[in-house]
């Protein structure tokens, strides 16, 4: 999935007026995460003038209570700086939403009434590795119950992932509880040999495979995930089975920052998420070597896209 956006010292934050430029005065940052809805608004010199937090629903799950929420913060933002509501319409504003890969709920962000003088909408992940990398080239890779990714090769941003449990997630931690309950599965039946950590997994569900089947049929990928830290501490004890796990989860996540490394022309990838520290020293010396600290957070990001609106 590409999404164009050029690059940032091309960008000049305001519109045409008839034959009259406006330049925008306040820039908004607002990420749109999946329970609560952050904002920071600065002004056209870069200072901070206030930030807003509200709880919010999933917009893939109720776009128009979403959106709602995110201009309540808005307004909170505003009143906190102790600005006009009406100041809105001098300002350029980013939104960063989860689930803003996929195109319509894009699209309905993108097309709803907004009191902006613009606005614009990119995914969570988007602005997360505009933050990360401050507007260059570079990725962001998340791996904890789930897996996602974008690149920006300083034009158009290079996405993986975000489809679900059932379609992706490789190198997740949901992936990996389920590649070991499987294995401790095949270990029961003689499949394979025991070790501490599938005798120990077989133990948490009494040595039942009708119980474990049970609760399979209805298990989320967070209780998938929960076992995520026993395989580690597992791996850590050299335990054959935890270790060959944890390899192969990290050679998916060598794939996955393969793709972000070159997609974004070479450039540095920051790993995030509840494995990121556990399965970095199993990672390849070039993974490794390409592994950087995001310098900025979601809500810079957004800012930096409010500005190159």
């Amino acid at each position: 999935m590409h999404q164009k956006l050029q690059q940032p010292e091309r960008f000049y934050a305001g519109h045409q007026v008839g034959a009259i430029f406006l330049q925008a005065e306040y820039f908004v940052g607002i990420d749109a995460g999946s329970y609560q809805c952050r904002v920071r608004l600065t002004n056209r010199q870069g200072d901070q003038l206030a930030n807003s937090c509200v709880k919010t629903p999933p917009m893939a799950l109720d776009f128009s209570a979403g959106v709602t929420a995110a201009l309540t913060a808005v307004e909170q933002a505003f009143t906190h700086a102790g600005l006009p509501l009406d100041a809105q319409r001098q300002a350029s504003a980013a939104f960063g939403v989860t689930g803003g890969h996929i195109g319509r709920i894009r699209q309905q962000a993108q097309a709803w009434s907004m009191p902006f003088m613009q606005h614009r909408v990119a995914s969570d992940l988007e602005v997360a590795c505009l933050g990360a990398h401050t507007g260059q080239c570079g990725g962001v890779l998340i791996v904890g119950t789930g897996s996602q990714g974008t690149a920006f090769d300083g034009q158009q941003f290079h996405s993986l992932g975000g489809w679900g449990f059932a379609l992706a997630d490789q190198g997740s931690g949901a992936q990996l509880g389920r590649s070991a309950l499987r294995l401790a599965l095949s270990c029961h039946q003689g499949l394979a040999t025991h070790t501490p950590l599938t005798q120990t997994l077989m133990a948490q569900f009494e040595q039942d495979p009708e119980g474990m089947q049970l609760w399979a049929s209805t298990a989320t990928p967070s209780q998938w995930a929960s076992f995520s830290p026993l395989i580690f501490d597992y791996a850590t004890r050299q335990d054959n089975h935890a270790l060959h796990l944890i390899d192969q989860l990290a050679a998916d996540i060598d794939d996955l920052l393969a793709f972000l490394i070159n997609s974004s022309q070479q450039g540095k990838v920051s790993l995030l998420g509840g494995i990121a520290n556990p399965i970095t020293p199993y990672l390849s010396p070039n993974s490794r070597r390409r592994l950087r600290k995001p310098l900025g957070d979601m809500l810079q990001g957004a800012l930096l896209l409010a500005r190159h609106n």
